[in-house]
């Protein structure tokens, strides 16, 4: 059966406001699904999951599903999923966690393809205890991340490679596998920011050989929560605890102060929201998912192949990356006009629209921020054709 996107669109309300969304790098728009857990859940929730209290029993089942879902959608084991704010503060947390392993005749391997949520908290680290830093860099005329300088950036005294799983602003999906194995033969750890890959792509942590996975709900349509999840639980046990809590056990050795339960029950239900894009799925939440994520894909390669050809077309239009292997984003820039103004335009146009990486690492190293900056779009669940005919529509305008 051909993917639904008639009926994906009819399970998200927001999307009756009248606006185009193309900024699911912002936060995807939230299913009704969602909405309701996080209500129900702050009707009958308590403020702790410990206790006998029936409303602490619930929280507690709350967290417990929580932990499950993310297990599910990324193939680990629930023991090792620790939950927070959003990833951004869980990879700062865990920067200081692992802090002790990066002192002076140490190493850090950082991308230049990665958001600085995955970059900051590892150059404070290393620059507080003098740990050197090593860069791999992107190609660019493509945008890719070339595998082939991990086996000269990660050596003998390499204790951490962080490493994005796909980039949210041009798209381009690295080789996770080789940054991985070379890491773990140098007897390194890797942790990747998946925040990118996980709305688009079969996601499995032990496929990618991350030993940490970094994910946030808000990059499928959940709420303000984000995990951690460890390809080994017990790795959690080995590191020094953040906890405000001496005796925290597992997970929560990571987690500081009290948990969101409605937040988590958002999350849990947004998860299923993903399990479900494909109405034919079926078996367990990880199978359903499978089944979803490639009708997702397979719907998104005929649409996003349209996006990309209508750009190109244009010819005020410059794309920016072409690398094979990625996801469906792309950032692009008008002559003439800086990426402020041409979203100001769309935003005219009621289209939604990222001014994209304001900061940025990635854009800065190839000149782009110089120049004014880029224009980030990309596709959700719910983007139609039509949508982004009007998006070409808009472009043109601009002459």
């Amino acid at each position: 059966m051909a993917y639904d996107v008639a009926r994906v669109r009819g399970l998200i309300p927001s999307l009756g406001d009248g606006w185009i969304h193309l900024d699911p790098q912002a936060g995807m728009q939230h299913p009704d699904l969602v909405a309701t857990a996080v209500s129900t859940a702050f009707r009958s929730a308590g403020s702790s999951h410990t206790g006998s209290h029936v409303s602490a029993r619930r929280s507690a089942a709350i967290l417990e599903s929580a932990r499950e879902a993310v297990a599910d959608l990324v193939g680990g084991d629930p023991a090792g999923v620790v939950l927070g704010p959003e990833r951004s503060t869980l990879l700062a947390w865990l920067a200081e966690a692992l802090s002790s392993r990066l002192g002076l005749g140490t190493g850090v391997v950082l991308s230049r393809l990665d958001e600085e949520a995955n970059v900051a908290p590892w150059l404070r680290v290393a620059n507080r205890y003098g740990a050197q830093v090593r860069w791999a860099e992107v190609e660019i005329d493509t945008c890719e991340l070339p595998s082939w300088q991990f086996a000269e950036l990660i050596g003998p005294t390499t204790r951490l490679v962080a490493l994005t799983a796909a980039s949210p602003i041009v798209g381009s999906a690295p080789d996770v596998r080789v940054a991985a194995d070379r890491a773990h033969e140098m007897g390194g750890l890797l942790v990747v920011d998946a925040i990118a890959a996980a709305p688009y792509a079969h996601v499995d942590i032990h496929e990618l050989g991350a030993d940490v996975l970094a994910v946030n709900a808000p990059s499928w349509g959940g709420p303000q929560v984000g995990a951690l999840v460890f390809r080994d639980p017990s790795l959690i046990d080995r590191i020094p605890a953040v906890s405000l809590n001496p005796k925290a056990r597992g997970p929560e050795r990571l987690e500081i102060g009290g948990h969101q339960y409605a937040m988590l029950a958002g999350l849990t239900a947004s998860i299923d929201y993903l399990a479900g894009l494909d109405e034919t799925a079926s078996g367990s939440r990880r199978e359903r998912l499978e089944t979803s994520i490639s009708s997702l894909q397979d719907y998104h390669d005929r649409i996003f192949e349209h996006l990309m050809a209508s750009l190109r077309r244009l010819p005020q239009v410059t794309l920016i990356g072409t690398s094979n292997s990625r996801v469906p984003t792309l950032s692009f820039t008008v002559a003439g006009v800086p990426a402020e103004k041409v979203s100001e335009h769309f935003t005219a146009n009621r289209i939604g629209t990222v001014v994209g990486g304001r900061g940025s690492r990635l854009l800065d190293s190839l000149g782009v921020n110089e120049e004014g900056g880029a224009v980030t779009v990309g596709l959700a669940p719910y983007t139609t054709r039509y949508e982004i005919d009007q998006l070409a529509r808009a472009v043109s305008a601009l002459g």
